[in-house]
């Protein structure tokens, strides 16, 4: 008997259990069907907004071809937008490529350069004038046209720089590598320099600044010279500008010298003795009484006969030097200098080796 009580005991046991699983699938099943019943609800109300987010008319699918016919689903969130240009920055202008893209519409994504007459051409909405705007409100215009044009519901637009052919500077004369260089949103004088490999071996301390709002006043600057605060003459430049660094004045200095050279005018002013000095002064063969400048003229070269003899004595005034003469003293056995002499003078002059005055 208390075998079979046990059996009975077991199999209640087992039963009840069952009951207890039972009863546990059908609450699982109901609740999956009320989360399958949600499901499709969402989905149904997701596709129904998307299917009437974007309107293409007839007309924008004749204009653009069989290549429009896709849907273009605009987006429904906020759009990552450029970052705010600093003040007087980042202004598009004829020449720069732009990259304009619509959210969403990969389709409506391309690059386009800005034209002389200041537009840029994108599909449907054609040719819109963007010179002399932000990126930020050409932004505006190009989704005002979508949205005004019917093309989008709610339209989101990047404009992104990608070529600043209009922010740049343009430098050129004495420097190293002349050229165009970007000046975003403004850069110093002597920046622009550098970008550009700094001053050559024969510029001079002066440099104009020409620029673009008004060419007809250009700013001359002496870079050698400091503000009153001590710091080095250094103005803003700006996008269109021209740069020109001016070339030093050149005195050459050969014939029977110790060192013929050319040397810089630097400080502006040169004379015939200084030129002698830094010359090495003359050799023992040197003809003094023949010496001679040679001067380019309106008229062509002209030779100025100079009493070199009495300037190292002291018995005559020392004399100013102009930029490019040519301070010849011939040797002793020398005659003078004729045409074909005076022609080999020169060409002397302009291989010698550029020396800087300081």
């Amino acid at each position: 008997m208390r075998t079979r009580d046990t059996h009975i005991r077991v199999l209640d046991s087992r039963q009840n259990l069952t009951s207890i699983e039972v009863a546990m699938i059908k609450l699982i099943a109901r609740k999956l069907c009320a989360s399958a019943v949600f499901f499709v609800v969402i989905h149904s109300l997701l596709w129904t907004a998307q299917a009437q987010s974007v309107v293409v008319p007839p007309q924008a699918n004749a204009r653009v071809g069989a290549a429009a016919e896709p849907q273009v689903v605009a987006k429904t969130s906020t759009a990552p937008m450029a970052p705010l240009p600093a003040e007087g920055a980042l202004r598009i202008g004829v020449g720069d490529l732009v990259e304009v893209s619509v959210y969403g519409v990969p389709e409506l994504t391309q690059k386009a350069r800005v034209s002389s007459s200041g537009d840029i051409y994108l599909p449907l909405v054609n040719y819109v004038h963007v010179a002399k705007l932000t990126p930020d409100e050409a932004q505006a215009v190009i989704e005002k046209k979508l949205i005004d044009g019917g093309f989008l519901r709610n339209a989101h637009v990047t404009v992104m720089l990608t070529e600043y052919v209009s922010q740049s500077v343009t430098v050129l004369g004495e420097v190293v590598r002349p050229g165009s260089y970007p000046v975003l949103g403004g850069r110093n004088l002597l920046d622009v320099i550098s970008a550009a490999g700094g001053p050559s071996d024969k510029a001079g301390k002066g440099v104009t600044i020409v620029h673009r709002d008004h060419p007809e006043q250009p700013e001359v600057v002496d870079v050698s010279k400091t503000s009153p605060e001590g710091s080095p003459v250094n103005p803003i430049v700006e996008a269109g500008d021209t740069i020109i660094v001016s070339k030093a004045g050149v005195v050459y200095v050969v014939g029977e010298v110790a060192k013929p050279s050319g040397f810089l005018m630097e400080n502006g002013s040169l004379t015939v003795l200084k030129a002698i000095a830094l010359a090495g002064g003359t050799t023992h063969a040197a003809a003094l009484n023949n010496a001679k400048i040679i001067r380019k003229t309106p008229g062509g070269m002209e030779e100025t006969p100079i009493p070199l003899k009495k300037i190292l004595a002291a018995k005559a005034p020392d004399l100013p030097m102009e930029p490019e003469d040519v301070l010849f003293v011939p040797g002793s056995a020398s005659k003078g200098v004729a045409v074909r002499g005076l022609e080999a003078v020169l060409q002397t002059a302009t291989a010698l080796s550029i020396v800087a005055v300081h």
